[in-house]
Formats: structure tokens, sequence, C-alpha cells
């Protein structure tokens, strides 16, 4: 028997629909049932690929014991945490503010006013190094919930309050010596054995990766672009790349990328598409190039949607094994490869360093046999493709579509691949057709070409807005510049109160709290992406309000750039793109030679655009062919060089003087 979740359109809420538990989806129905019956609310927040959350479900969500128990003395409640952002930063905040950390499943007490009393992750069903188990929790709660109600309303009414008092409009700004000062506090962090920042578990630090590629393109720094090549090195050799489709896990268990948490999340591989680009941009190293081609084709490959947007996710699990689909063996290997194997075990690290003594592929070195690798590759991609496929989230987002479309468009010029921008513009205009209504509002999500409920939250708009802007510059439509101007005129209306950027509209749903979070952590924060979008727009259009809006989206950052730089790694690099000019090339006439020299050799942020002269887009007024040649125009603030037409004339432009 389903319960109410079977007419869920989240993927991860669907795979609860079975559940005897008497789940809701987040809205008014279950908080009206919780106030009229007196009962406390269980919140339960994950998401389709979280392995722990799968754990948890099987152990006590679908165990008819626990869930009568709940059903009998809770209200529960079922939010996917990429379908409601807002929702899910709410009560991380408070579970973070409670209990030091957090993670998902996130598992959340409320008073019917939503107010949170007691806060967790992960409970077992079964008694476990130290942890009460998820009965006992249940328990305690129901006992205290009749004896104590009044210490817990006042419990959750504080915990609401502290959260609100949280909100402050940013102080000071990120100049020079803050992003001078940056860098050599990411050195401090830096690992300069295995690379990245800090010690295990170790997740991909994109964001960080790209302020240094873009301090490092600024400043000459070889301090920012060797932390960043032996990262990049030391991730696509490792376990946590798949060596043989491309795409990289979540993160890595270990603090040498050996074992990944193996869900493949979107936005992470948008992101490291987009690093790897740019480092192969600098450096024209063959590995950047073959890592960065690898990831844009697996998300072409696997996370395309029909209707051609890019899905959510990938499942860590295969038939309740993490990682089953993706690990081998040494006898399967022998099975598989003959005389093969023994250079493949050695090549790859195959030692047993998974569980029931497997191995993920890594790549520590180049083949020795190119040729003889491509045969293996081979091989063993048509084995895994007879295995069980982890499941995909299939849900459409606009902002990490977003991200996808920028790092597709920006590969599809710099690497030569057409069928990247064309993909993008594919994606863009899925986001612009289905999650756009008729108001000018964007939904966060869609499934089967059909728009989810949630509205989108600012990094939606902002990471959407950005995609446009890249569409704009690689395609030369300027309705992509229109649609962005409306996207960013909601921001400044809907998401700007006091020179502060809130992540929820003013016009959204009213929660317990208005979410206001700068941090760039696993995504970007939407003030980081709000930054760049807007800084994007003012180069193109000379808009005074955009280029003020994008100084105060930055300054957000500023306290976490100067004491904490690896969670503001989005914002540092907006604002090294302002350090460096911010630059804006505009090329009059059709010249794929000068447009992929304008994106590649650039500094990462700079405003492009491309047409026939006459183009209505601000930057583009005046900009007349030479000679009847197409011709760049290199500009800053408006104010632009002479006009070159050769594509190493403009290289020479945008080659910075030191």
């Amino acid at each position: 028997m389903v319960n109410r979740l079977a007419n869920a359109t989240s993927p991860y809420l669907l795979q609860h629909k079975d559940n005897p538990v008497d789940w809701y989806e987040w809205g008014p129905d279950a908080f009206e049932v919780a106030k009229r019956d007196g009962k406390p609310i269980l919140l339960s927040i994950g998401y389709s690929a979280c392995h722990w959350c799968h754990v948890m479900a099987h152990e006590s969500f679908e165990d008819k014991e626990t869930a009568a128990y709940l059903n009998e003395h809770f209200v529960t409640i079922k939010v996917d945490r990429e379908e409601r952002p807002d929702v899910d930063a709410i009560y991380m905040a408070a579970t973070v503010a409670m209990t030091g950390q957090g993670g998902w499943p996130m598992t959340v007490f409320l008073t019917p006013a939503a107010e949170p009393f007691f806060c967790g992750t992960y409970f077992p069903s079964q008694p476990r190094a130290g942890m009460a188990t998820f009965r006992q929790v249940l328990e305690s709660l129901v006992e205290a919930w009749r004896t104590k109600r009044e210490q817990i309303d006042g419990i959750g009414t504080q915990v609401v309050s502290q959260l609100g008092a949280r909100t402050a409009a940013a102080q000071g700004s990120i100049d020079e010596q803050t992003l001078e000062r940056a860098v050599a506090l990411l050195k401090v962090d830096f690992d300069p054995v295995d690379g990245g920042f800090g010690a295990a578990p170790k997740f991909p630090p994109s964001m960080v990766l790209d302020f240094l590629l873009r301090h490092h393109r600024r400043t000459g720094s070889e301090d920012a672009l060797a932390m960043v090549t032996h990262t990049c090195e030391r991730m696509a050799r490792g376990g946590m790349y798949d060596q043989l489709a491309g795409g990289f896990a979540r993160y890595s268990v270990d603090g040498q990328w050996v074992i990944p948490h193996f869900e493949k999340m979107l936005y992470d591989n948008a992101l490291l598409l987009d690093v790897y680009t740019h480092w192969w941009a600098i450096t024209e190293d063959p590995l950047a190039r073959r890592i960065a081609t690898e990831t844009a084709d697996f998300l072409l490959a696997e996370l395309r949607t029909p209707e051609g947007g890019f899905a959510s996710a990938l499942d860590a699990d295969t038939e309740g094994e993490e990682g089953r689909y993706y690990v081998w063996s040494p006898e399967e290997l022998h099975q598989l490869l003959g005389e093969d194997a023994d250079w493949v075990i050695d090549l790859c690290g195959v030692t047993g360093t998974f569980e029931h003594g497997t191995s993920v592929l890594q790549l520590r070195r180049d083949p020795d046999d190119p040729a003889r690798w491509k045969k293996v590759q081979a091989v063993l991609r048509d084995a895994r493709s007879t295995r069980t496929y982890p499941g995909r989230d299939d849900k459409v987002v606009a902002a990490w579509n977003g991200l996808a479309i920028t790092a597709l468009a920006r590969a599809g010029v710099v690497l030569d691949k057409p069928e990247y921008v064309e993909a993008a513009v594919t994606a863009a205009g899925l986001v612009r057709e289905v999650h756009l209504d008729a108001s000018g509002r964007l939904h966060r999500t869609s499934r089967d070409g059909k728009v989810g409920t949630a509205h989108g939250v600012l990094e939606d708009y902002a990471a959407y807005a950005q995609a446009c802007l890249t569409l704009l510059g690689v395609t030369g439509d300027a309705d992509w510049l229109r649609l962005a101007e409306s996207l960013l005129d909601r921001v400044l209306d809907q998401f700007v109160a006091e020179g502060t950027f809130y992540d929820t509209a003013a016009d959204a749903e009213s929660l317990v709290w208005r979410p206001q979070d700068p941090t760039d952590n696993a995504s970007p924060a939407g003030v980081s992406l709000a930054a760049e979008a807007l800084t994007t727009a003012a180069s193109l259009t000379g808009s005074a309000r955009y280029e003020a809006a994008a100084t105060q989206a930055i300054n957000a950052s500023a306290t976490l750039a100067a004491r904490a730089p690896r969670f503001a790694g989005r914002g540092l690099a907006v604002a090294e793109t302002v350090a460096a000019g911010p630059l804006e090339i505009a090329i009059a006439g059709e010249s794929d030679e000068l447009l992929r020299v304008a994106v590649k050799d650039s500094p990462w942020g700079t405003a492009v655009v491309h047409g026939e002269p006459g183009l209505d887009v601000p930057l583009m007024a005046g900009r007349d062919l030479v000679g009847g040649r197409p011709a760049a125009y290199v500009c800053q603030k408006f104010t632009c060089r002479l006009p070159v037409v050769l594509p190493e004339d403009l290289r020479r432009e945008l080659t910075p003087a030191r």
C-alpha cells in the first residue's frame, strides 16, 4: 500500500512511497494535523543518491513496527534537500548549531510551529558504537513531549531566535591584499603529498581551484598554479574518478583520493569540467584536456535526460551495496582479461582496497601501451554494462543545469567541441521553456518535462542567468541577454533587502527563518553565483545598478575570504575577475578563431560577446568590421583598445604584462 508520497515528483520522495510510514510532503497539511492532534513532527531530509539515507530507510522506515510507532506518536514529513534547499538550509543550520555537525539523512524533530527542538543525522536501528538507536530516540522524545512540553517549546523558540540573529549585512571588502592573503592561507591547508586541502574525507575543492587559476592568470603566482596542478592530477588519477567512463564521485573517503563515496553529482562534474577546461587553457597539459573531455562526455552520455536537460545524480548503491557497479576483484580481471590482467592489476592498483577484496580502478601513471589500455577499457566497459546500473535521480535542477550549461559552453569553444555548445543550448532552452512561468518566476525543478512545485532560490536564478550570459557570448544570440537581465532584475527586486542577499525570495513561502548563507561549500553559494552573473551583466550592459549589486554580493564573502578561504572559493574567484579588470571582449563578425582565443586566453569571468555589427547588446555598440574582416575589441568599462583581426594579435592583447 502506497503512502502520500506516491504523488510526488521527486525521485527521492518516490523511493519512500511504499514505506509503511504515513509520510507527508512539506506543506501546510502536515503542520495543521500536528497542531490539531498536538503531536511533534519528525522531519526527515535526504536525497536520492545518499547512501546512509538508504540505510536508514531500510532499517527504520521500511520496518512495520517502527513505522507504526512513528504513525502513532508523530506527524512525519519527508523532504528532498535538492528540491527544497531552503528548508534544508534552515534545519541544517539548526542541526549544526545543536550538535556541532550535520549531514544526511538529517533527522529533525519540530514543534507544530516548525521550530526544531532535537536534531541529528543517521540513527541506527540496533546499538552501534555508543550511538542511541532510532527507537530509543523516539521513545525518549515521546516521553519528553508528554512531560516537558513547555521546555521543548522554549528550546524551539530559542533555536529559531539564534538562527535569526545570524542574518547581518556584509561587512568589509575583498581587495588585492585579501586575495594574496587567501592564497597564503590556502597554502597552509594544502596537502603537498596528495593534493587538496585538509584531511580526509576530501571533497573536490572545485571553487578554490577556480580561484587559484584566476589568481595565477592575474598575478603569475606559481604557488597558486602548483596547488591546482597537483590537486587536479591526484584527483584525476585516483579512484574518485571513473577511469572507464569519466565523471567524478562526490568525495574521497580517504586522503589519497583512492576510495570514493560513489554517488556522482551533476554539480560536482559541472564545476570540475570548468576547472579542468581552465587548467588546460592555461597549461595545455594533455591530462587536463583528457579529463575535461571525458567529464563532458560523461555528462552527455550518462546524465542527459530525454528532454535535453541534465539529471541530478547517479546513486552510490546498486543491489543494496555501495559501489558494486564500479569495483573489481583480481579474479574478475583475470577471467575477463587473460594475459592482460596482471598488467592492469599493477597499472590500476587493484589491491583489495575496498570491501570484499575488491578495488576501484586508479590510473596513477599514464599507460606505457595506450592502445592496450584502450582495448582493456572497452572490455571492462562491456563487462560493467551487464551489471545493474546505479539509480539515476532524473529531476532537472535549474541551478545545477546552469552550472553545466556554463561549463559545457566554455569547454565547447576552448576544446573545439561544438557538440558541447549544442547540448548547452538545448539544456538552457529546456529551463527557459519548462522552468519559467508566465510571470517570470523560475521554478527549481522539472522531471519528464513537467515543472515541479518548488520555487527557485537565489542559486537557481543566478546560475541560470550566468549560463544565459555565457551562451550569449558563444552563440551571438541576444535573446539570452534579455533573459539574463529579467532574471537578475528579479534577483535584485526579490532577493535583496537592505544590502543583504537572501537565498529565498521576498514573496516565497514564509519559513521560521529566511536563509542567507554566503558559504561556498559543495556547490557555490547563491550570493557568490549572483556576484558572478551581476559582474558579467554589468560588463555587457554598462549597468551601474548591476555593478553596485555585484560589489555588494562579492563583499558578502569578505569575512570568509579573510578567515577561511576554503569556504569562499567562488566569491574569491569573482573578486579575482574584478581585480583583473574586469575585461570585456566584443567580436564584430563571425570568427570561430577569434572567439576561441577570446574564451581560452582571457581571464575566466571575462564578458565575451560576438555577432554581426549592430547586435542588440550594449557592448557591441559601434563595434564594426575592420577592412571587411571580423575584429575583436578588448575593453574595460566600455573603453576599448584598437581592434585586432588576427587571433595571434588578440592573444597578445590578452597576455598580462608582469
